[in-house]
């Protein structure tokens, strides 16, 4: 048996897409700052594509920005905006919840003389407007808190967020990967400056991330060359990796509420039977206000990689958290924030579905989670009946 509930870690390329690149590689090979015939049929083709992408966030064309993935589109919004625009103010704010590439941004700011705030989190992971309020300063040029948490799910109060933020002249960057292609995105109803994607989430290639960047918004560039993306990125244009985003971007749009309804069915397959099955079992994070996707566990009496390992044996590859902190020892900075112990935290488990998913995968899970857990606990030195 082999069942794959790690999609948001990472997602396989949908083979349309890949058909959709291969001309790129060899026969339309063409780089779009060259002056030649070549060179314009490569432009006419960024430029379709751009269009496109920026559709599907509500964007105008000209306000998308290409790179080479989501945490370079963090670093360029963050610390690009933040050199920019230094003499207006020097005081960032984050939620506790960022992902870990807007935490260690964070910390690279303040290590550059900016000050940088945490707003904190309901036991949901969800931010409170009137907290976040009175952390605003006349200092405050950026606040910075995702779409949606990558771990648990909690989808964020965007639009009023992004209201608060035109209200008070404070730009508003949003890491929206863990939602696009989940719910919709929209930069002006949402009032949003500043916005990363991800080709890899919505099942296009990796090493392809896109910032939006409201017009009128100025950044510094991080990446200095021959001034491609309107001087903000420099670099020839991966053409083979935009044409599968957006390849992917098109197939997203028309499949998306077919698949938005199966993700939620499966999910709440998930959360209604591992709830039922498993004593002591909790959900994390918010019980309706999440990704369609996302079911987000903890476990009392057991340890988190001891299960994933256990499942690992059984053919199931699941997570305990980010895949981009699982290098490190220590819980999850969500589960903390969101007044999680330690030792709960650890035993974590989080399960998201993708597009290749089929219900006898979630059966699996069903079937072999209830045994592995009363196993651990079996062996757990902190589990008591």
């Amino acid at each position: 048996m082999s069942v794959y509930l790690d999609y948001q870690s990472a997602k396989p390329v949908d083979p349309r897409v890949i058909e959709e690149m291969v001309p790129y590689f060899h026969d339309s090979f063409g780089n779009p700052s060259s002056l030649h015939k070549v060179g314009d049929e490569a432009t006419v083709v960024l430029e379709e594509c751009r269009k496109t992408i920026a559709g599907f966030i509500n964007a105008e064309k000209d306000e998308i920005i290409f790179t080479s993935g989501a945490t370079e589109s963090n670093n360029l919004g963050l610390i690009g905006y933040a050199l920019r625009n230094k003499a207006k103010g020097n005081h960032i704010i984050i939620s506790e919840i960022e992902h870990i590439s807007i935490q260690n941004l964070a910390k690279y700011l303040e290590k550059n003389g900016f000050v940088v705030s945490k707003v904190p989190v309901d036991q949901y992971g969800r931010v409170n407007i009137q907290k976040l309020t009175d952390r605003i300063t006349d200092k405050t040029i950026l606040i910075s808190i995702c779409y949606a948490s990558n771990e648990i799910g909690t989808i964020q109060p965007a639009a009023g967020i992004g209201k608060l933020c035109r209200e008070k002249n404070i730009v508003f960057h949003t890491d929206a990967v863990a939602a696009e292609g989940l719910i919709p995105l929209d930069v002006k109803k949402d009032n949003i400056d500043l916005l990363t994607l991800s080709s890899n989430d919505i099942y296009g290639p990796k090493g392809l991330g896109v910032l939006f960047k409201r017009k009128g918004i100025r950044l510094n560039p991080l990446l200095i060359g021959g001034g491609q993306e309107y001087g903000l990125r420099s670099g020839a244009e991966n053409i083979p990796a935009i044409v599968g985003m957006k390849k992917a971007v098109e197939i997203m749009q028309k499949d998306k509420k077919k698949e938005v309804d199966k993700f939620r069915c499966y999910r709440d397959n998930l959360i209604k039977n591992i709830l039922g099955k498993i004593p002591r079992a909790y959900l994390n994070g918010h019980p309706t206000e999440r990704l369609p996707n996302n079911a987000h566990f903890r476990f009392e009496g057991i340890e988190g990689e001891a299960l994933l390992l256990s499942l690992k044996d059984e053919g199931l590859s699941v997570s305990t958290g980010s895949a981009c902190s699982s290098k490190t020892l220590e819980p999850s900075h969500t589960l903390i924030a969101t007044g999680l112990l330690h030792e709960e935290a650890h035993g974590s488990l989080q399960l998201t579905c993708g597009r290749f998913n089929r219900e006898e995968d979630i059966s699996a899970v069903i079937k072999v989670l209830p045994g592995v857990v009363e196993k651990l606990r079996k062996l757990s030195p902190i589990w008591a009946e």
